[in-house]
C-alpha cells in the first residue's frame, strides 16, 4: 500500500547513486569496522609509546645512579692522588726508597760555566712523619717506632735533623755515575 512515488528528473538522478533498501545497512558494517580498527590500532600505538617512554626512563635512572657512582669514584681517586702528592708524603716515600735531600743547587751556564759548588748530597737522616694510611701498621721499609715518653728513648726536636752514629759514610762515585746536575730531576 504505501509505495514510493517515482521521482523524476534531477532528484531521480540523485536517487540512483545511492544504493536502495539493504545495501545501506550493509554499507555501514565496513564503515563501522574502520572506525572500530583505527581506535583500536591507536589505542596499541599508545600503549606502546607509554612502554618505550617508560622503559626510557628506567635506562636513564639506571645512567643517573652509574653516573653517581662513577663520579664518587673519581672524587676518591682524586683525594688518593692529592694524599700521595701531599709534600710530607712524598718525602716518606723519598725516604723509603733511600733518598737524601740535596745539598745547595749549582747549576751549568749555557755557555758550559759551573754556577755554584758543586758537593756530593749529605747522608743524613731526617724524622719522616708517619703514613696516614699506616697509623698502626709498618710498611717493610719503615724504621720501628720509638715509643714517646720513655725513659730508656728520648724523642728527638722536630725541627732538629738526626744525624747518623758513627762517622758518616762518604759516597764514592764510579766511573760510570756521575751525580747529575739538572734541575728537577
Amino acid at each position: 500500500m504505501s509505495r514510493k512515488p517515482e521521482l523524476r528528473g534531477r532528484a531521480a538522478r540523485l536517487a540512483r547513486l545511492f544504493p536502495a533498501g539493504r545495501a545501506r545497512q550493509a554499507a555501514r558494517a565496513p564503515f563501522v569496522l574502520l572506525v572500530v580498527l583505527l581506535l583500536g590500532g591507536g589505542l596499541i600505538g599508545l600503549l606502546v609509546l607509554n612502554s618505550a617512554l617508560s622503559e626510557g626512563s628506567f635506562k636513564l635512572d639506571d645512567l643517573q645512579k652509574q653516573t653517581k657512582n662513577l663520579t664518587d669514584e673519581e672524587q676518591a681517586l682524586q683525594r688518593d692522588i692529592d694524599a700521595y702528592s701531599a709534600p710530607d708524603a712524598l718525602q716518606r716515600r723519598a725516604h723509603e726508597l733511600g733518598m737524601v735531600p740535596g745539598g745547595d743547587p749549582v747549576f751549568l751556564g749555557p755557555d758550559g760555566t759551573v754556577k755554584g759548588v758543586p758537593s756530593p748530597a749529605a747522608l743524613r737522616q731526617t724524622t719522616v712523619p708517619p703514613a696516614p694510611e699506616a697509623l698502626g701498621t709498618r710498611s717493610a721499609g719503615a724504621p720501628a717506632p720509638t715509643p714517646t715518653g720513655s725513659a730508656t728513648a728520648t724523642a728527638p726536636a722536630a725541627s732538629a735533623p738526626v744525624t747518623a752514629a758513627g762517622p758518616t759514610p762518604t759516597p764514592t762515585l764510579t766511573p760510570g755515575t756521575a751525580p747529575t746536575t739538572t734541575p728537577g730531576r
